[in-house]
């Protein structure tokens, strides 16, 4: 099955937007790895709060973990599918959170003027035809100490980790996608990952876009080696990878 991209992708989410939450909520560690990475950001949680762009926003799991690490941020929560942004608007959110229904690939018109402190995209680059295109629009996109915060199912290299997302989709993730009429989203989720860079190759893909700087950071539990967090930001010209 060949992987799923731009309309067909948005509308594959569309259908799958009001099973979504319960899907995810059977993943142990996924929202409280989000907020993990939402704090490795480092936003102020006073003053005027900082401008930050969440891409890829889905149903707001992402924002929400943003909120919480950062509750005065002034978010631009950004999706391509009509369906998950529709749940995220009916979650209760503060007036600082505003939705905007956009793809990664048209992030210039997102109508701010190119001065966000952060970007936060969870889950996101897997799904993009030109991931490296949309790295050099999100960094035009950050203030000159802007920071870069990708979130992302990328295999680590080995062959264990590669077998037990297999083992985990073939397992749980296919056929409860499949109880709920969206095998094809959750098959493309599979295969994605085993098609998409491993962390030390996203880890240079991002530098090449023209970050100076790139941590890399795996989450902890069975996602160990399968998830990893990616934080890019100015700074000493180096690519570094942390153990925990």
């Amino acid at each position: 099955m060949t992987l799923l991209r731009d309309h067909d992708l948005a509308r594959a989410f569309d259908h799958a937007s009001l099973t979504y939450d319960r899907l995810t909520s059977l993943n142990p560690g996924y929202r409280s790895d989000l907020l993990r990475s939402a704090h490795r950001l480092r936003l102020p949680r006073g003053g005027g709060g900082p401008r930050v762009l969440d891409l890829g926003c889905g149903t707001g799991a992402s924002t929400r973990a943003l909120l919480r690490a950062a509750p005065y941020a002034r978010i631009t929560a950004v999706d391509a599918s009509a369906g998950m942004l529709e749940r995220a608007r009916a979650k209760r959110r503060p007036p600082n959170v505003r939705f905007l229904h956009r793809s990664a690939e048209d992030l210039r018109t997102t109508d701010d003027d190119g001065s966000y402190d952060a970007v936060f995209a969870a889950y996101l680059f897997r799904n993009v035809a030109d991931p490296g295109r949309v790295l050099r629009s999100v960094r035009a996109l950050l203030s000159p100490r802007g920071r870069l915060l990708v979130h992302e199912y990328s295999l680590s290299g080995s062959p264990v980790h590669r077998a037990v997302w297999n083992t985990v989709c073939r397992g749980v993730i296919v056929p409860a996608g499949t109880l709920t009429g969206d095998r094809q989203l959750y098959h493309h989720l599979w295969r994605s990952v085993l098609a998409f860079d491993t962390a030390p190759a996203f880890a240079h893909r991002v530098a090449r876009a023209g970050f100076p700087f790139v941590r890399t950071v795996p989450v902890a539990g069975w996602q160990a080696g399968i998830v990893h967090t990616f934080l890019a930001r100015n700074g000493a010209a180096r690519v570094g990878t942390e153990a925990s």
